[in-house]
């Protein structure tokens, strides 16, 4: 659904916009990705589309957690403008929205007198896929505190977990991948070709929660393997390629422990330069990663019957 600014753009200005957006915070020493609750009203979780219920994904997840963030919104929920007015609500009067984008491929087809128009790839994948032109369009949207008359569904917050340091839904999560998991040492790595995760036991952490969080970025290389999503793992230290790999990891463990409710306090900033080089080189490589990264952690959460699913809502 088009909100009231929503509409085609072109690709590179939104491309260039978002990843400035990241380019900068990560200059100033701020990880979009990491969720700095303490500092804002809402608690932990995933930005959801308040109608819906439906999760938001991607590079979604990063600019919808920023607002957040930084305007201490104390709820996740987000609205288009006429999605508001179905509700029976309405955004109030000199707010200002933020947009989000949505992807989505264009086959064009010959219609009466010659013309082209356009229509949506068929879902059986009939259309020839080098016909496709893939485009970007950006919808605005508004948190639930922007507006007012919602129904009170749209406006509940959900109960963080209590303080404890085993999170069972995370225990539950990680034995139900079925991986190869080991625990000891002194390292925390996913090793491709003999496929298996190796962290450091729990106490081993400074602050024991923070032992989830490294978890589920090794699992999120763990979903890479060629036997699964299949991803290139096969890049050198140091390099690009394994650059924009540890920031797939990165994002989709921050993604996970969004949706298992986890508040951990470590950040893997260790990559800090190669991010900022990979992302001032290519303006799309943010998308990327958080798009990869929301299929890892998608892959991940299905192997929980109850976990919630992490689509694209506009």
């Amino acid at each position: 659904m088009r909100g009231k600014a929503g509409g085609r753009e072109p690709r590179a200005s939104l491309y260039d916009e978002v990843t400035g957006r990241i380019v900068a915070e990560l200059e100033a020493g701020r990880f979009p990705w990491v969720q700095p609750w303490e500092a804002a009203a809402a608690v932990p979780g995933l930005p959801r589309n308040a109608g819906s219920g439906r999760a938001y994904s991607g590079i979604n997840v990063l600019i919808l957690w920023g607002e957040v963030i930084m305007r201490g919104y104390a709820s996740q929920g987000w609205l288009t403008f006429r999605q508001a007015l179905e509700a029976g609500g309405c955004v109030r009067k000199g707010e200002h929205g933020v947009g989000v984008v949505y992807a989505d491929r264009f086959v064009p087809r010959e219609a009466d007198k010659g013309t082209l128009r356009g229509s949506a790839t068929p879902p059986n994948g009939d259309e020839p896929p080098e016909r496709a032109i893939h485009f970007l369009k950006r919808f605005t949207v508004f948190n639930v505190a922007q507006c007012d008359g919602l129904p009170e569904r749209m406006l509940s917050r959900a109960a963080p977990l209590p303080p404890r340091e085993i999170v069972p839904v995370a225990e539950a999560l990680i034995a139900a991948t079925g991986a190869d998991f080991r625990i000891g040492g002194a390292e925390a790595y996913y090793a491709p070709g003999e496929d298996y995760v190796r962290v450091p036991p729990q106490p081993a952490f400074r602050h024991q929660i923070d032992y989830y969080r490294t978890a589920l970025h090794e699992l999120g290389h763990w979903t890479g393997h060629a036997s699964r999503l299949g991803r290139d793992l096969s890049n050198p230290f140091g390099s690009a390629g394994y650059a924009r790999e540890e920031l797939v990891a990165e994002l989709a463990s921050a993604f996970l422990c969004a949706a298992l409710g986890i508040q951990p306090t470590a950040r893997h900033a260790d990559y800090l330069g190669s991010w900022l080089a990979v992302l001032r080189a290519d303006n799309r490589a943010i998308f990327r990663a958080a798009s990869l990264a929301s299929k890892a952690a998608d892959y991940l959460l299905a192997f929980q019957s109850e976990a919630p699913a992490m689509e694209v809502a506009a």
